[in-house]
């Protein structure tokens, strides 16, 4: 079962889009008077099996059905419903539907976000915590009681998915050589950092969290965030909302635009703020709703993020990444101007760092310097290259002979992610291998200086000046 948009779950990398810093959820204001909500009975288990619904569907996704529609969510805007899809569960249309309409809403009374956790009995214990630890917390705390409210939304979600977080060691061996385990690698050790930080807080309150919580429930917790949670949401950066993340992704959709909006109370006797799921393109009946998790992901993000990658080349990347030794005199020089754009100098090339501003150095510099300098870089660069090809534990054409077996989807996985960073690595070898080959045909600093000085002809000769 795929899920919806990205989070904004902090991670201890800034390398790629996904593991972005943290932001603070505002809450979205609710009016000042609104019904009191009532527990509502406990469904039976005559009622699991819903005739709306396929009957080979699993009881409890029954069970949630009933309990969307006790719950008033099912609504004559609700034109979807919950089927067995290749990407597991997933929403099925009941009608033939357009481009952008709606197809199903859910009040904010059901989303599960920071407001949910102030305003629970764990809210004054959570409110010093990262937003995403709270609701962590808040997760596990409703998965362990029987009478939560969530209930019947909490029994349909997954122990786990195929994000890398959750594979066994001879999983992650098949990642070897890639960037993409180094860096599940940094995440589960912060998740597990910031449990032992937590941990003293659910011991000092065993009265709220009666019922021990384990390292597994909150990389539980921590994966289905990661995975279903939607964010930009009106200042709402962390929220999951029952019925709506069973939405799946599609490549196909290549769009994050109008797929979904947070709508306002509608009228004078409208109290509830809603989310609203739309379909960003003309589905027929009986088939699948899908969205874009999001465009800028690579296949490593989708990975981590959802467990599984898109067979389009350009979700494949690797990040090259060129030090300067602290030890080079021109250190801090080539560091300022080096913090966005990148630069490597070396030699008598860092001399021609001449008086200019700063915010114009980099159209100075990225054209040729030198030819020792061009040649230098691209040799860098492709060392840099041949060393990281050489730490996986396939070649691509094995890869490529792997993906025509019949594999389980996290060696699938894993053989996508390796196939992927090498075509990019070999790719850019050959970009700076064909670079090399145009050195001699390329204008350095030195002669584009002599010839904005009349100094030097278009040819290159030099120009000489005799007094008359």
């Amino acid at each position: 079962m795929a899920t919806p948009n990205p989070t904004s779950l902090p991670l201890p990398s800034s390398s790629s889009n996904f593991l972005s810093l943290p932001r603070t959820a505002t809450c979205i204001p609710f009016p000042l008077k609104r019904p009191l909500l009532h527990p509502k009975p406990r469904l039976s288990l005559n009622s699991l099996a819903s005739p709306d619904l396929d009957p080979s569907l699993p009881s409890n996704v029954h069970t949630f059905w009933e309990w969307l529609r006790q719950e008033g969510l099912l609504s004559s805007k609700t034109h979807v419903k919950p089927a067995i899809f290749p990407e597991g569960l997933g929403l099925a249309t009941t009608k033939d539907l357009s481009k952008n309409e709606v197809v199903l809403e859910v009040p904010k009374r059901f989303w599960i976000n920071p407001d949910a956790v102030a305003n629970s009995e764990i809210g004054n214990v959570c409110s010093g915590l990262k937003p995403w630890i709270s609701v962590a917390l808040f997760l596990i705390r409703e998965n362990f009681k029987e009478d939560s409210r969530w209930r019947r939304y909490l029994d349909i979600l997954p122990q786990e998915t195929d994000s890398t977080v959750f594979w066994s060691e001879e999983e992650l061996a098949e990642l070897q050589g890639t960037q993409l385990l180094s860096t599940t690698l940094n995440v589960k050790e912060y998740v597990k950092s910031e449990f032992h930080k937590v941990e003293e807080i659910i011991l000092r309150h065993k009265d709220l969290f009666p019922t021990p919580i384990t390292l597994d429930d909150f990389f539980w917790a921590f994966g289905i965030l990661r995975s279903r949670a939607f964010s930009r949401l009106r200042g709402q950066n962390l929220v999951l909302i029952p019925f709506a993340d069973l939405v799946n992704h599609s490549a196909d959709v290549t769009s994050e635009e109008h797929a979904w909006e947070v709508k306002g109370p509608a009228g004078l006797f409208s109290w509830d703020i809603l989310f609203s799921l739309r379909s960003p393109i003309s589905v027929k009946a009986g088939e699948q709703v899908f969205i874009q998790y999001d465009l800028k992901k690579s296949n490593a993000d989708l990975a981590l993020d959802y467990g599984f990658v898109e067979s389009k080349p350009d979700r494949n990347a690797y990040t090259l990444t060129l030090e300067i030794p602290e030890s080079d005199p021109f250190y801090d020089d080539k560091l300022d101007i080096a913090e966005t754009n990148g630069l490597a100098l070396g030699g008598t090339d860092a001399f021609l760092l001449e008086s200019l501003f700063r915010n114009s150095i980099w159209g100075h510099l990225e054209m040729p310097v030198s030819r020792a300098n061009e040649e230098f870089v691209c040799q860098v660069v492709r060392n840099a290259c041949e060393v990281a090809l050489s730490g996986y534990r396939t070649t691509l054409e094995e890869d490529e002979k792997l993906k025509e077996e019949k594999l389980d989807s996290r060696l699938r996985i894993a053989v996508g992610i390796r196939e992927g960073e090498k075509r990019v690595l070999q790719q850019i070898i050959k970009i700076f291998k064909d670079r090399e080959l145009e050195l001699d045909e390329l204008e350095y600093y030195q002669e584009r200086r002599l010839k904005d000085l009349g100094l030097c002809g278009e040819q290159g000769e030099i120009i000489f000046w005799e007094s008359k």
